[in-house]
């Protein structure tokens, strides 16, 4: 895929968005970093959050005089499947690697390395974001200082998974997480920064989308706007449990009888192959009911504003994720003022103070609860919508993040932490080795790993 051309996002345009201190320093940090070559790499140019920030997060820094640069891998099938098993591995879920699969992950890391030397020659900092390319510093031969943005749940990794992966972080210069409690063992604790994502309010999914347009386009896709309607926007992943969802649904209908259903999503994210499987069987376990709606197409899970009417639109939105590094579509609706009910895991419990700015729970009775005691008392469902838009302008918003990653910077250009060693071939060899370790596989790793 290679570099993505995004332009440039004034400052200005965020203006009543910042407050003045914070654009104060903004605009002194900038001033310092101006010319500063930094380059963001990630899986996948559509599909989630990561690609969802870095298209707005890459032109705010080059509207600031950064040289920022956005570079995605391109990759086959097979090392979207590996990585979906790192993915799920560090979110808790137990897995194993074959000889066949640690070559492929290592392979991509080290074509990718010397892709985006060719590209960029030597940025001063390049970005990695997630588990797909964290094994790029193991094959970079100029001076670059690397930076690993993990936007997972790291809550509790699979110990087969995160025991053999996490190294890979003590090759980076700053490892950034999104909560205090995902810095785990195996990181190097002395080189953490912990911010969360933001969402962008000046892209269409998140400008403010009258009711009645929101009615008309949640219309034309079977929705009986004068009958309540709850809805799930995510990936159709595990994770999310959209069958819990469904089963929330069910147990409030029966106090709700006219109560809808809206699971809205994409299969356009290509380093998501479990994504057909999920919604096959989700649409299966909905089974011949009408008033469940699953919108799989591109034209209507990826559609920015098709997905604003639906948060707008739904008297409640639910993300019933199980685990969930921060959940942008949390915030999305919050920014809305439509009631969140989210599961109580990972990020979602750093957006949502329970029964304040939406409502925090561990299964589906809870949720369907939590439906109902919103659909019965509109008053309430009103003034927690303030209280979360209020929430996401205050901590939520892209500005904020910017001024995170430029304060990031500062500190590598300082040097105000200690960095790590150049990765020499017998400590990559050593890496490899650990990623390569699975049950009764036999794999050296000196078969593995680049040469020296």
């Amino acid at each position: 895929m290679g570099t993505l051309d995004l332009g440039c996002a004034p400052l200005e345009s965020y203006e009543s968005l910042i407050e003045a201190d914070a654009r104060q320093e903004i605009l002194s940090a900038a001033q310092s970093l101006k010319g500063l070559r930094v380059v963001h790499v990630n899986a996948t140019p559509n599909g989630g959050g990561v690609a969802e920030i870095l298209r707005s997060l890459v032109p705010m820094m080059r509207g600031l005089g950064i040289d920022a640069s956005r570079w995605v891998l391109e990759a086959d099938e097979r090392f979207f499947t590996v990585t979906k098993r790192l993915h799920n591995g560090l979110q808790g879920r137990g897995t194993s690697l074959c000889r066949e699969d640690v070559e492929c992950y290592w392979l991509h890391n080290e074509r990718a390395a010397r892709a985006i030397e060719v590209a960029f020659g030597s940025p001063e900092i390049l970005v990695v974001h997630d588990p797909q390319v964290m094994a790029l510093p193991a094959f970079l031969h100029n001076s670059t200082r690397t930076v690993w943005h993990c936007h997972i749940d790291l809550t509790a990794p699979a110990e087969d998974i995160g025991a053999r992966l996490l190294p890979l972080t003590q090759l980076y210069s700053r490892c950034v997480v999104s909560m205090h409690h995902y810095v785990v063992s195996g990181m190097p604790h002395d080189r953490v920064s912990v911010f969360p994502p933001a969402i962008d309010p000046l892209n269409p999914k998140n400008v403010p989308l009258s009711l009645e347009n929101a009615h008309q386009i949640v219309a034309r896709l079977g929705i009986d706007t004068s009958r309540p309607l709850v809805t799930q926007v995510s990936r159709f992943d595990p994770w999310k449990d959209p069958w819990g969802v469904v089963d929330a649904y069910r147990l409030a209908k029966r106090r709700v009888p006219g109560l809808q259903l809206a699971l809205v999503g994409a299969l356009t994210a290509v380093d998501d192959p479990e994504g057909v499987e999920v919604w096959q069987s989700v649409c299966s376990y909905a089974g011949d009911d009408p008033d469940i709606h699953i919108y799989a197409e591109p034209e209507v899970g990826g559609d920015e504003t098709t997905v604003n009417a639906f948060q707008t639109a739904s008297n409640v939105v639910i993300q019933k994720s199980i685990r969930e590094g921060f959940g942008l579509t949390v915030t999305e609706a919050m920014w809305k003022r439509t009631p969140v009910i989210g599961g109580a895991s990972g990020g979602i419990r750093l957006q949502i103070e329970d029964g304040v700015n939406g409502y925090l729970v561990s299964n589906a009775v809870e949720c369907a609860e939590r439906i109902v005691d919103l659909l019965d008392d509109p008053d309430r469902a009103r003034v927690m919508g303030i209280a979360a838009r209020e929430s996401v302008r205050r901590r939520f918003l892209m500005p904020r993040l910017l001024l995170d990653y430029l304060r990031l910077f500062q500190q590598i250009v300082d040097g105000q932490f200690r960095q790590p060693e150049r990765c020499t071939g017998t400590q990559a060899k050593a890496l490899a080795g650990l990623l390569a370790q699975t049950r009764g596989s036999g794999v050296s790793p000196n078969d593995l790993a680049p040469a020296a």
